[in-house]
């Protein structure tokens, strides 16, 4: 058991200052327990690599309001050959449009101001597991430093130094992402655009984003094995001069550019003694948007207090963080049903049965099941409303294989 009264010892040391780690290190740290975040970068929500999308309950329990820059309340979907389908209604806010950076860095501040310490331009080098705690060596601005810790948590990304170094495994998909912040590009500004189609999105879909004052962010997610060579910053080219949208983006003026992966799949074991890892680097993202802080929120909620119960008494072993793990099961279970969704319904080869599918999805009735069932955070029970309901859907039931209908 650690005895917190040294220098550099901790109860909890969380490798990663992005929101997930500055999450649970509030939440620890508001319960007294010792926590430092550590961070490689110089600053907090630098670099810049997703959309920047926030939903409802997760800005609520963080209550970081005046970071939102747009609040979005619907979504243009566009198939390959141009059908639109609306979903949404104005005035109910589906998403926030957030400043990463700001956003990022308020979630520290709070982990902070809870009791939590910080050390930036840090990264850990080398970790040995003994029976009482965990021995780390970091490199901390060019000294390597020693610390001691009861508990080392990962929330170190989608190539996390952690599940690497603790041979955790990979999650089930590494998608791939591009995109670029603009301006020049006029549209709704309460609603996000998402475009479809194997000549600039192989399998999954490409994006646009209001951020406010005419901005947007333009990107493009897929996976490695859809892309046929290309790169996603090919696709993102091939999206704004398709002959279908040329139109659409003639007048964009790029302002920055970011890629980055996507990881999406619950790691099998994302745990071992004294060590555990939680958000991206456990795989938790959304494999139908890829968004990963509504999930890595909600993975915190759901262990927090038996998470904290163990580091108050130090069963922190395998078995202890096997029961502290447990909600992940259902997490796990609601990836593999929206990911047999994605599959069924949008990561399709032809675009001519993309657009046909899209043809259902415009229908009035169906349009007004997706509005009122439909939710950004849980595809699954919508999926199963249109498989139940709308006889064309069922028929596609049987391709969805059992994950999806009996999972």
């Amino acid at each position: 058991m650690v005895t917190v009264s040294g220098k550099n010892v901790y109860q909890v040391v969380i490798i990663g200052a992005g929101p997930v780690g500055g999450r649970l290190a509030t939440e620890l740290s508001s319960r007294g327990i010792s926590t430092l975040m550590i961070e490689e970068h110089a600053e907090i929500g630098r670099p810049f690599q997703c959309a920047g999308l926030v939903n409802p309950p997760a800005m609520k329990m963080v209550g970081l309001e005046d970071t939102i820059l747009q609040n979005v309340d619907g979504a243009l979907i566009h198939s390959p050959s141009g059908i639109m389908v609306p979903v949404g209604k104005d005035g109910r806010t589906r998403t926030h449009v957030v400043c990463r950076k700001r956003f990022d860095q308020g979630v520290v501040a709070q982990a902070m101001e809870s009791g939590a310490h910080l050390w930036l331009l840090s990264k850990p080098i080398e970790a040995e597991v003994t029976e009482e705690c965990v021995n780390l060596k970091v490199d901390r601005e060019g000294e390597i430093v020693d610390l001691k810790c009861a508990l080392l948590v990962g929330a170190d990304g989608a190539h996390s130094w952690t599940r690497r170094y603790f041979k955790m495994g990979r999650p089930k998909e590494m998608m791939v992402g591009f995109q670029t912040d603009v301006s020049g590009l006029t549209g709704k500004d309460n609603w996000l655009e998402m475009y479809t189609g194997r000549d600039f999105a192989p399998g999954l879909f490409a994006w646009v984003i209001p951020t406010g004052n005419n901005t947007h962010r333009i990107g493009i997610w897929s996976r490695p094995q859809d892309l046929d060579g290309k790169s996603v910053e090919q696709c993102y080219n091939d999206l704004i001069s398709h002959p279908l949208w040329s139109k659409r983006f003639e007048n964009v003026k790029e302002i920055a550019r970011y890629c980055g992966p996507v990881p999406c799949g619950v790691i099998r074991r994302p745990y071992k003694d004294r060590v555990m890892v939680i958000g991206d680097a456990a795989g938790m993202a959304k494999p139908t948007t890829g968004g990963g802080i509504g999930p890595g929120f909600r993975q915190i909620e759901a262990i927090i207090e038996k998470l904290a119960y163990c580091i108050g008494r130090d069963k922190l072993k395998s078995s202890n963080l096997s029961s502290v793990c447990k909600p992940f099961k259902s997490f796990k279970k609601e990836q593999d049903r929206a990911r047999a969704l994605r599959d069924l319904l949008v990561t399709i080869p032809d675009d001519d049965e993309l657009d046909s599918h899209f043809r259902m999805f415009n229908r009035p009735e169906v349009l007004d099941l997706i509005n009122k069932v439909g939710d950004i955070e849980h595809p699954v029970p919508l999926g199963m409303t249109l498989l139940r309901k709308v006889p064309e859907f069922r028929k596609l039931a049987l391709k969805a294989g059992f994950k999806l209908l009996f999972a």
